[in-house]
């Protein structure tokens, strides 16, 4: 079991200044942690004076570089063998924290899946719950909540990870999706999400988007064929029924079906390629 003494709490934070005095004294009130860091994240309003006035050790950008480049800033700085990172905005509740770093005893990745019925709006829900199912087919196994910031790890296979995780919002995924594909063990704790205080800094139309391809982007590092060979085999089962049909009734092989299997074929091969060069960059990972 992850002991508080041993867990540095990081709360990436951006104009919250509203609320997280009450963040704050939430966690610190559960377990006497290592320590609780808040990444200022260039707000423009009191955030970092009233995250300190509640004893918080308090980090600030400059300026605004976003969630993911506020989070790497507090995994560099935690001293503790094991974080929880969670949102500045009132979302989680502190009383969750100790069950998500109690199993880290057993696990190198704790998320706190947010019940889908407590998760924004109807369109974020459904949003979501396709990044969710797209990411269970691409890990092969069952994905209840992708884009959930709450999370408690072990700080060193986290830092394993640091550069590829993005500077936006896409840090949850991306951490996520590494350490399965990279043999870790990922368990997903139940948890209530309280309504945020303030508005979301999430963008559907913009974010979304960039989830979507953030996602792709890590699978093709960990499991390229996940995706190069649905796209061969479909290529190639359009390619052979194109020719079959044109040449059972015109006699004929179109030079359509002819590019279709050789698009199937190339897709294969950079598949294979890809594949490879993910393997020796698995095996050079410390």
């Amino acid at each position: 079991m992850a002991t508080p003494d041993h867990v540095s709490v990081i709360i990436p934070a951006y104009n919250e200044g509203s609320v997280i005095a009450e963040v704050v004294a939430a966690i610190r009130r559960t377990g006497a942690w290592r320590e609780v860091i808040v990444i200022d994240d260039g707000s423009t309003d009191d955030t970092s004076e009233r995250a300190a006035g509640a004893g918080a050790t308090v980090l600030r950008h400059p300026y605004n570089k976003g969630n993911g480049a506020a989070v790497k800033t507090g995994i560099r700085a935690a001293s503790g063998e094991f974080v929880l990172i969670m949102d500045g905005d009132g979302q989680h509740s502190a009383d969750d924290a100790l069950r998500l770093t109690a199993r880290l005893r057993d696990y190198d990745l704790v998320v706190g899946a947010r019940a889908p019925a407590t998760q924004a709006s109807g369109f974020r829900r459904l949003g979501n719950g396709l990044l969710n199912w797209l990411a269970g087919y691409l890990t092969g196994r069952p994905v209840p909540d992708l884009t959930s910031g709450f999370r408690a790890a072990r700080r060193s296979y986290l830092r394993e990870f640091l550069h590829l995780l993005p500077n936006g919002f896409s840090t949850p995924t991306t951490t996520t999706l590494a350490f399965i594909r990279a043999g870790y063990n990922v368990a997903f704790e139940p948890v209530e999400a309280q309504p945020r205080v303030g508005r979301s800094k999430i963008r559907i139309a913009r974010d979304g988007v960039k989830f979507f391809l953030i996602l792709l982007r890590v699978i093709t590092i960990f499991s390229p064929l996940r995706i190069f060979i649905p796209l061969s085999l479909a290529a190639f089962a359009l390619g052979v029924a194109y020719g079959g049909w044109t040449a059972a009734t015109q006699m004929r092989i179109p030079n359509g079906a002819v590019l279709l299997l050789m698009f199937a074929v190339i897709v294969f091969l950079v598949g294979l390629v890809s594949d490879q060069i993910s393997s020796l960059r698995m095996e050079g990972r410390e």
